[in-house]
This record gives C-alpha cells, structure tokens and sequence, in this order.
C-alpha cells in the first residue's frame, strides 16, 4: 500500500457530516454514479460509503498502472482462496443448515450464510464477473498499464474460492478492533487453517468478518466513513501498526457487519424490498475480493494516479448496463454484485465492467 493509507469500495471522503448514514440512490446505466470526494483514496484500501449525490466521473478517466509489488508480491495468481474468519463469542452459537453452510445464532440478518453462497459461488456457473479480474498480472514494469500473454495474471477461482469458515469464540470481539488486532487476527487464522509458510499464503485472503453491533477500526462511527477495507499484516500504517506473521505475508479484509449501515454500505442498491437487504453484503465483499486479488499487498498491484483500485473507480456507479451493479448468477445462487475497472475496454481507454472473457 505504499505510504498512503487507503481503504477499499468507493470513496466518499472525509466528510464532513461526522457519523451522518448517507441513503443511497442508484443512479441509471447511463448516469455517472456516485465518486470520491478527493483525488485521493481516503481510506486503507476499502469501500467508502455511498452517497445520494452523483458527482462527475474523475476517477473514471485514467487506467491502472502495475505498482511494482511489494515484498515480491503484486496480484494473486491463483488459485484464489477465501477463508472466512467470524470473529468473536457474539456471533453466538454455531450451526449447520440444510445446504451444509454455517449458520449462527448472533447473525440476525443471515450474512454469515450468505457470505459463503458469494464465495462458494465464485468461479461457477461460468461467471465472467471474476473474468474482469483476470487481465491484470504481475512481472511487468512498474507503471506498465496491460499484460503480455506471458506475465502471471490473477487467477480465475475455478469451482469456487471458498476454501475454510471458522468462528473463533475464544473471546469477544472488540467493540473497536484496531487494524492491527484485525491482522493479528488474520495471523492467527493462518495458523489455525494450516497455512503456515509463505508459500502456502501466497494466493490467500482471510476475511476477518466482526459482529453486529461492533465497530472494527472505526466502522459506523463519526471517524470510520468506510463499508470495508483490506490490507495485509506488513502494512506499517495500521491503526495500531503492523503485525508480525511467522506464515510469511498474509492478506485480510476488514468486513464489518455491513447491514448496520443500511443503504449507505449498500441496503437495496439494486433489488427492492426483502430481496436487497444483502445486496451491499455482496457487492461489498465482492469489492474487496476484486481488490485483494489485484492488488494483494497493497499497492504493489494495480491502483491509479491517485490510488483508487479497481473495484473503487467503479462503486456505487449506477445499476445495469456494461458495468453498473446488477445482479450476477453463480451456481450457488444470484447476487448484486458492482462492476469493476478494465483497462482494455473501449479500445484501452479503460471504464467499468461487470462481465470480461477470462484471460487464460
């Protein structure tokens, strides 16, 4: 991530409405839909809250550019697995249910469920969603903007990317994790699911997800005007500082209990009634995959001029059309998922997509 803290979805900067829920209004397929209030990503790496006001498309007119990595790491060239880490007593008693996904008891709103649908799902049922993904690469020069057929590109997550859940119960969840409790965390996960080399860790992202009611680095308070965020343990500018790993460098996510912030992470963005409840759920840990697996140790993968990362120069950019937010059918059910930047569309200008033919 360089020396510039930044956090994943969209951004909608420092605002000055300390702790104010903003509502959001999709904006029509062919409307500029919500962007970021700077020329520069104001959080680590992550999704920044949506707003109701369009304002005009600045960060939709420049390509990504290869970072160069960092620690010898840039994108994930797969196979890409997810493991999903509940964290903390609050998310209560555990169960199975009929479809043999995780439930539990201190979900009220079912994402726990839903989580594992999303990336069970990912690479299935011939989804191109993930084939966006897959034109970037590394082993290209720093500033490059596209990939020779011969570079490593981002995998595609063939058969799904879920690869482990775990609830660790051991204690209670913070009520304000830092980000270097939440990559501790992800250390501790690493251990727990037997990645413990580098090697073992290299195409891996652990999604820390906290309870309903808690406020990880600041989520849902006046100070954290963010949906989600990701990063790696390394990255020195954690709240709280880095965090040591004996497994090599590990990936993580920072997913709140997203629907505590209703429409402004999300809620009914782009199905109406009981049916959108989730749909910031996906389109918020759909961003922060898309994120990791281009940019796994941020920002040695791919960002542009002023940091924004793929899935952030096309979040809360409208419903429908080429790369507006709409829903998605993988095999294990559909989905509202956003769509993410390409360089190579419209001639190598570059825009926002929600379908790409996989790059081999």
């Amino acid at each position: 991530m360089g020396t510039s803290p930044t956090k994943a979805l969209t951004a909608v900067a420092a605002l000055a409405l300390a702790g104010a829920a903003f509502a959001v209004t999709p904006a029509s397929a062919n409307q500029p839909g919500d962007e970021f209030a700077g020329q520069s990503h104001p959080y680590r790496h992550g999704v920044v809250m949506a707003k109701g006001v369009t304002n005009n498309a600045v960060h939709r007119t420049s390509n990504l550019k290869f970072g160069g990595n960092v620690d010898g790491i840039g994108v994930t060239t797969g196979p890409e697995k997810v493991y999903l880490v509940f964290l903390g007593s609050q998310w209560g008693t555990q169960g199975t249910d009929a479809n043999g996904y995780t439930t539990l008891s201190g979900d009220p709103q079912g994402i726990a469920v839903r989580a594992q649908q999303l990336f069970k799902g990912l690479g299935t049922n011939g989804e191109t969603w993930s084939g966006v993904m897959t034109q970037y690469c590394q082993g290209v020069a720093t500033g490059a903007t596209s990939c020779p057929s011969t570079a490593a590109h981002v995998g595609y997550p063939t058969g799904g990317a879920l690869a482990g859940v775990w609830l660790d119960n051991s204690a209670a969840a913070p009520s304000q994790a830092t980000g270097n409790q939440l990559a501790t965390e992800a250390v501790k996960a690493a251990g727990h699911f037997g990645n413990t080399t580098a090697a073992a860790n290299r195409n891996v992202q652990y999604v820390i997800m906290s309870p309903t009611g808690t406020h990880p680095d600041g989520f849902n308070t006046s100070t954290g005007q963010f949906c989600a965020w990701h990063d790696w343990n390394g990255d020195t500018t954690l709240s709280g500082g880095a965090a040591a790993s004996p497994y090599g460098d590990v990936a993580f996510t920072n997913d709140p209990y997203v629907t505590d912030m209703g429409t402004s992470c999300g809620q009914n963005y782009v199905n109406a009634g009981s049916a959108g409840t989730l749909d910031g759920v996906t389109m918020v840990y759909g961003h922060e995959y898309a994120e990791t697996v281009t940019d796994q140790n941020p920002a040695g993968g791919w960002t542009d001029s002023s940091g924004q990362e793929n899935a952030d120069k096309c979040a809360w950019k409208g419903t429908g059309g080429v790369g507006g937010s709409q829903n998605v059918t993988f095999a294990t059910g559909s989905f509202a998922m956003q769509g993410t930047w390409a360089n190579d569309y419209n001639g190598g200008a570059g825009g926002c997509e929600i379908s790409h033919p996989i790059v081999p």
